[in-house]
C-alpha cells in the first residue's frame, strides 16, 4: 500500500490549543512545523472551540478593578490545599508552583497580546468544603468564549510572516512514534481521509493529543478505586478522539511514564446531548443552587448538600457513593430560567458572538430560551404540575419505581418550610450556602433570593436525570518542567526522552498531572498555553521561564 511521507522540523499531534500555541510559537522562531490531527478542519482547535472559557489568573486588572486581592502565595496555598499535595517537591507540585507564579505573565498577558480578552466581572468557582478551595474569584470568562480563543491563535497563524511554515492534515491519525536507537524519528499513522498510512519525519516530536477521556471505557478502565465500581452509564462530555493512542506509543516506544491516569476530572450533571455527534455524547450542565440534588430514590444527598461552585469533587464522590451512580436534580421553572446554565461556546451564544446586551439581559432576566430547548429536545428534563405527577414521570424514564413519592414530599416540604422560616436558616446548609455565593456580586444576578421549590407561581416543576460526564484527564505523560517527556524511573532515576515534548491534557497539563486530586477550574486552558509556550521555548534551546 502507497505511503505518504512529509518531512519537517516539529510534528505536533493535535491541533487543540496546546499544539496551536505550540505551533504559533515555533513559527516565531523560524522552525517548519507540521500539525496533524484526526478531527476534521472545521474543528480546528479541539476542545478549546467548544468550551466555555473561562481562565484561572492571579492579580489581574479585572480582580483588582473589582476589589479583589489576590497574590501567588495565597493562589498557590489554595492550590496545594484542593489538590491535596502531601509531596510539594515533586514535578507535579513544581508545575502547579510553575503555573500559579506565571499564569498572569505568560498566559494571561501574552493571550492580550495575542487579541483575547477577558469579561469584567471574575467569577468565583471551586470555593472549597472540607478542603479549601479558591479564597477569592479568579475565573475569568474569554470574551468570545473558548472559541474565540482558538480562533484567535489560529487567525495569528495564518497571518503570521511565516504562515508558510505551518502545515495542517486532518483526518490524519497518529498510531506510532518512530525511533532509531534512542533518537526521535517522527512519527506514523493512518490518513483516515484517504485510507493509506502516513509517516511524518522530524526530530522533534511534540504530543498534544488529549487525554484519555473521549474513550468511556478506558475512563472505566482507569476508575478511582476508592469511588469503587465506575458507574453504569458515564457521558462523555470530551470528544471521540481523545483516546490515549499517543500516550500508549510514547509508553510502547520510548518508555515513558504515565502518572495518574485514574485523577479524572468528572461533572457530576451530565445529560444526553439533544443532538449527539458520537456514542454517548454529554453536555455538562451548570447545576443551579437553588435545586435540591437528589440520589436516584429520591432522597436528599449528603452529608452536606450538594450544592455547584463548591467543590465539584466532592458533588461526584457523593453520587458514586450511591447504589446506583446517577442522581436527579429538582427545581422550577423560575428557577431554571434564572439560574440553569450549560458549559459551553455552543449554549452560551451572546458571550460566544460578543454580543453585550443579550449577554446583560440574559445575566439580569435569566434564559428562557434555554430552558424551553432542553425541555423540548433532551430526553434527561421532564415536567409536571405536582409532586405526584414529577414523580410519576420520573419513573417512567428512568424505567423503575425507585423514587418515592412520600420521600420525595418530605425533602421538598422540608426545604420549602426552611425558607418559610425567615432570615435564620441554621437548619438548612444549602440555604446558607446560597446565602454566601449571592454576598458575591458575580453569583448574585444568576442565583434565586431563596426559591421554594414547590411554589404554584413558579410552576411547572422540573426534574433533571443527571449522570456523572467525562471530562478531562489530570493525569497524564510525565514531563519536566520544560515539557520534555520522561522514561519510567528505573534505579531511582529518569531520563528526559530527546526529541520528545508533551504538553497540555496529554502532560496532565504539567508534569503528568499539575492539579493532583481536584482542580481550581480554569486551569486547563490556561494549562494548554502554558505548556505550548514552555515546549516551544525549550525545542528551540531557550527558557521562557
Amino acid at each position: 500500500m502507497k505511503e505518504s511521507i512529509y518531512k519537517t522540523d516539529v510534528v505536533i499531534a493535535g491541533a487543540g490549543l496546546s499544539g496551536l500555541v505550540t505551533a504559533l510559537e515555533l513559527i516565531n522562531q523560524g522552525k517548519k512545523v507540521i500539525v496533524l490531527d484526526r478531527d476534521s478542519q472545521e474543528n480546528l482547535g479541539g476542545l478549546a472551540l467548544w468550551a466555555f472559557g473561562g481562565m484561572f489568573f492571579v492579580n489581574t486588572m479585572e480582580q483588582r478593578l473589582g476589589g479583589i486581592k489576590d497574590s501567588t502565595d495565597l493562589a498557590l496555598k489554595d492550590w496545594y490545599s484542593f489538590g491535596e499535595f502531601t509531596d510539594t517537591t515533586n514535578l507535579r507540585a513544581q508545575w502547579a508552583s510553575q503555573y500559579v507564579h506565571s499564569c498572569t505573565d505568560y498566559v494571561y498577558r501574552w493571550l492580550k497580546q495575542h487579541d483575547v480578552g477577558f469579561f469584567p466581572i471574575v467569577h468565583w468557582v471551586e470555593r472549597g468544603l472540607y478542603k479549601q478551595g479558591n479564597s477569592v474569584p479568579r475565573f475569568h470568562m474569554v470574551w468570545g468564549t473558548g472559541n474565540w480563543l482558538a480562533r484567535a491563535i489560529v487567525m495569528h497563524i495564518q497571518k503570521h510572516k511565516n504562515a508558510k511554515n505551518c502545515e495542517f492534515k486532518f483526518k490524519h491519525f497518529v498510531n506510532d512514534i518512530s525511533v532509531e536507537g534512542n533518537q526521535i524519528k517522527g512519527v506514523s499513522g493512518i490518513d483516515e481521509q484517504n485510507n493509506i498510512p502516513f509517516k511524518v519525519e522530524a526530530e522533534t516530536v511534540v504530543v498534544a493529543s488529549g487525554g484519555i477521556g473521549g474513550d468511556v471505557e478506558r475512563v472505566k478502565q482507569n476508575w478511582y478505586q476508592p469511588w469503587g465500581k465506575a458507574p453504569e452509564i458515564i457521558l462523555n462530555g470530551n470528544n471521540a478522539y481523545n483516546r490515549g493512542d499517543v500516550h500508549d506509543a510514547a509508553v510502547k516506544r520510548v518508555n515513558a511514564n504515565l502518572l495518574n491516569l485514574d485523577k479524572m476530572w468528572m461533572y457530576a450533571a451530565g445529560v444526553h446531548h439533544p443532538e449527539p455527534k458520537f456514542k454517548d455524547h454529554g453536555l455538562s450542565l451548570v447545576p443551579p443552587k437553588s435545586a435540591l440534588w437528589l440520589n436516584y430514590k429520591g432522597e436528599r444527598i449528603g452529608p452536606r448538600p450538594l450544592v455547584t461552585a463548591y467543590d465539584t469533587r466532592y458533588n461526584v464522590e457523593r453520587i458514586c457513593a450511591q447504589e446506583k451512580k446517577y442522581s436527579w436534580q429538582i427545581l422550577n421553572k423560575k428557577i431554571a430560567v434564572k439560574e440553569l446554565a450549560i458549559s459551553g461556546a455552543q449554549h452560551n451564544p451572546d458571550i460566544r458572538d460578543k454580543k453585550v446586551f443579550k449577554f446583560l439581559r440574559a445575566a439580569l432576566k435569566g434564559n428562557p430560551a434555554l430552558v424551553e430547548d432542553m425541555l423540548k429536545n433532551c430526553k434527561d428534563f421532564v415536567t409536571a404540575n405536582s409532586l405526584e405527577e414529577l414523580v410519576e414521570k420520573m419513573n417512567k424514564l428512568e424505567g423503575t419505581n425507585d423514587v418515592d413519592l412520600n420521600t420525595l414530599r418530605k425533602v421538598v416540604n422540608d426545604y420549602d418550610a426552611a425558607i418559610d422560616r425567615g432570615p435564620d436558616f441554621e437548619a438548612d446548609e444549602q440555604l446558607k450556602m446560597i446565602k454566601k455565593a449571592r454576598e458575591y456580586r458575580g453569583d448574585k444576578a444568576r442565583t434565586c433570593n431563596f426559591q421554594k421549590i414547590n411554589d404554584k407561581s413558579a410552576f411547572p416543576l422540573i426534574a433533571i436525570r443527571e449522570f456523572i460526564l467525562s471530562r478531562k484527564s489530570l493525569g497524564g505523560i510525565e514531563t519536566d518542567l520544560e515539557c520534555r517527556v520522561l522514561t519510567k524511573p528505573a534505579n531511582g532515576k529518569q531520563e528526559t526522552i530527546p526529541g520528545l515534548f508533551a504538553v497540555g491534557e496529554a502532560a496532565g497539563f504539567g508534569g503528568g498531572g499539575m492539579h493532583g486530586l481536584r482542580t481550581l477550574e480554569g486551569t486547563f486552558l490556561g494549562g494548554c498555553v502554558l505548556t505550548g509556550r514552555v515546549a516551544a521555548h525549550a525545542i528551540v534551546g531557550k527558557k521562557l521561564i
